[in-house]
């Protein structure tokens, strides 16, 4: 399978999760069968300087973020850390996260959610 760039599913979430501004959410994969049952999400994410998607716990299923490019500041269970560009991060199931854009540029990041 091929998906061609025109066809990913876009989707604008204001204040996610209680966070500031909105984010743009381009779906890599569809479905929970394109993911062999084993995920709920696979997307590219955009964060405009000043948004963020608020802190929210992870119940059932973790989450990995490749960020790269932009800057970010972290909340990593509580604690903040900054990411930039080549920057991993997991939210492993039963612990929480956020993160905003803190950079002058948008913050680009892979987003992954496989069911634990």
């Amino acid at each position: 399978m091929v998906r061609k760039s025109a066809e990913k599913k876009v989707e604008r979430f204001d204040n996610k999760f209680g966070g500031e501004g909105y984010i743009t959410v381009r779906s890599l994969i569809n479905s929970d069968a394109e993911m062999n049952n084993k995920g709920r999400a696979f997307a590219h994410t955009t964060l405009l300087p000043g948004h963020s998607i608020g802190f929210h716990v992870h119940n059932g299923d973790s989450e990995i973020y490749y960020i790269y490019s932009g800057k970010a500041e972290y909340n990593d269970n509580g604690t903040i850390v900054t990411v930039e560009a080549g920057d991993v991060t997991f939210t492993p199931p039963g612990t929480g996260h956020g993160i905003k854009c803190i950079g002058d540029e948008p913050l680009e990041f892979i987003a992954l959610i496989p069911y634990a």
